[in-house]
């Protein structure tokens, strides 16, 4: 007979394995690798013709999706072709034309000072580093690294919801704040892979790695991950997120 103590013992759940430096690197490595076999030709999804053009497109994207920033950008870019015209707008102006993207009350202020400072400050030319970049009124590290990496070709780590959210599923990470989770993942991956690592994460994260449910049926990465998803209880005639 079991005693009420052994039954307790027996159902305990042993607790996960610590896991070190050396394994987090590798896996760094080993996710990097498959998501590269996964998605070899995740890109920048923003409509862009010029480096102040993919800023205002990302000053827009945010709490907002790619395909709706890029349902607005080209009637924007004609009606403002450069920096200096966009540094000349009517604010009420500028936040009628970008009501869709949500908030745009806060996203037209980004724009119109940022073109402005870009003006003052840059002769009209968007900057080429982060320190410059993130001087602008109204930008912060995820904009400047995805202008710096899509626009100029500087390596740069962007990390969004899709990008941190996986970066800690797959231990790479155990932060929260962004930028806490964009060093992490600067010092594990070589400088080279850090745009096309940040392209390849969003697009796993928009097809699998969903939140809160990830489909985890078919994901490329499923054998990486030590992730343990939340239990899904079905309704009548609902489908799990693995069955959608």
């Amino acid at each position: 007979m079991v005693s009420r103590m052994g039954k307790r013992q027996a159902t305990r759940k042993s607790p996960r394995p610590r896991r070190g430096a050396a394994w987090v690197r590798e896996q760094a490595l080993r996710v990097n690798a498959a998501l590269a076999k996964a998605y070899p030709e995740a890109h920048c999804w923003l409509y862009f013709r010029s480096p102040h053009e993919l800023l205002v497109a990302t000053i827009l994207s945010a709490q907002c999706t790619d395909a709706r920033v890029n349902k607005v950008t080209p009637g924007l870019f004609r009606a403002y072709p450069d920096v200096r015209a966009f540094a000349a707008a009517d604010l009420k102006d500028l936040e009628r034309a970008i009501q869709s993207t949500g908030f745009f009350r806060n996203k037209a202020r980004s724009i119109l000072e940022s073109s402005k400072d870009i003006v003052a400050k840059h002769g009209g030319e968007v900057p080429r580093t982060l320190e410059e970049l993130t001087a602008l009124r109204g930008v912060g590290r995820k904009t400047a690294n995805v202008v710096l990496g899509n626009a100029f070709d500087t390596p740069g780590m962007v990390v969004d919801t899709h990008v941190g959210r996986i970066a800690r599923r797959l231990g790479l990470t155990r932060h929260e704040d962004p930028v806490k989770v964009e060093f992490d993942l600067m010092k594990l991956l070589p400088p080279r892979d850090w745009v096309a690592f940040g392209h390849r994460t969003i697009a796993h994260g928009r097809k699998f790695c969903k939140a809160p449910a990830p489909r985890c049926g078919g994901c490329p990465l499923e054998a990486l991950c030590p992730h343990e998803p939340k239990v899904f209880v079905k309704r009548s005639g609902e489908k799990s997120p693995n069955e959608l």
